[in-house]
């Protein structure tokens, strides 16, 4: 899934947008006809279980109304593909702070498997960048993932990022060894240094936790359901 990973890449670079909105990227109205564009790609490696990449791609090409969405994320560990997940969304701006987001997931690893998607990404209140995604997969299972997080400038150059992740599921996925209602949360701390606002080195400490029926599931395996990682990588926009 290295292939995975580069293609992830490679599609950032071929859509130039954006991933994370932050506060400075609230929609400007009346541009006309202008395309913009703005995509984050971070890439990060922790000395955990072999070896852990790590990457997440989430960004925008369009106007001031309507823009199209790309999104990826995975995991490849001892090198092997854990996670591999790829998103192409439609999105309406509803509200100066807030995006409506429609479109299709699909799963690479450790499934192939096709997803609707549909749901909001924007600015809460207190500068919390917020996305709420619902997805409805091909075999009928209904998911949500909801993700927050928070830009602190600790100086000019140095930001603190506290973000969160919850998933949930609305019924037992017994070939995911996912149980229904919540099945885990991730909480981390990421430090990073802009040596531009386009490119900037970063350390981030991250707890995971298996909730509920998928931490049963996940103990009856033998799994760990709680593991903490310091990642190191780096962040760049285009």
């Amino acid at each position: 899934m290295r292939k995975m990973l580069l293609a992830a890449l490679l599609g950032s670079f071929a859509f130039p947008g954006t991933g994370r909105a932050e506060p400075g990227d609230v929609v400007a109205m009346d541009h006309g006809a202008e395309i913009f564009r703005r995509i984050v790609v971070e890439a990060d490696y922790a000395a955990r279980d072999g070896g852990q990449w790590r990457w997440h791609v989430d960004g925008w090409i369009g106007g001031d109304s309507e823009r199209v969405w790309i999104r990826s994320e995975g995991k490849i560990e001892d090198g092997r593909a854990e996670e591999a997940e790829l998103q192409l969304l439609y999105g309406w701006n509803v509200h100066p702070f807030w995006d409506v987001l429609l479109g299709v997931r699909q799963d690479f690893e450790p499934r192939g498997e096709t997803y609707l998607a549909a749901g909001v990404t924007g600015l809460a209140p207190y500068f919390f960048e917020t996305d709420a995604t619902a997805f409805l997969s091909t075999e009928g299972d209904l998911s949500l993932r909801l993700e927050q997080s928070l830009d602190i400038p600790v100086t000019q150059k140095l930001i603190a990022e506290p973000h969160v992740e919850l998933n949930a599921f609305a019924q037992d996925v017994p070939e995911r060894g996912i149980g229904a209602g919540f099945s885990g949360v991730a909480a981390g701390l990421q430090l990073r240094y802009e040596i531009t606002r386009r490119f900037a080195p970063y350390a981030d400490l991250v707890w995971e936790r298996a909730l509920g029926e998928t931490a049963s599931i996940a103990r009856g395996r033998g799994e760990d359901v709680e593991v903490t990682t310091l990642r190191f990588g780096v962040r760049a926009m285009f």
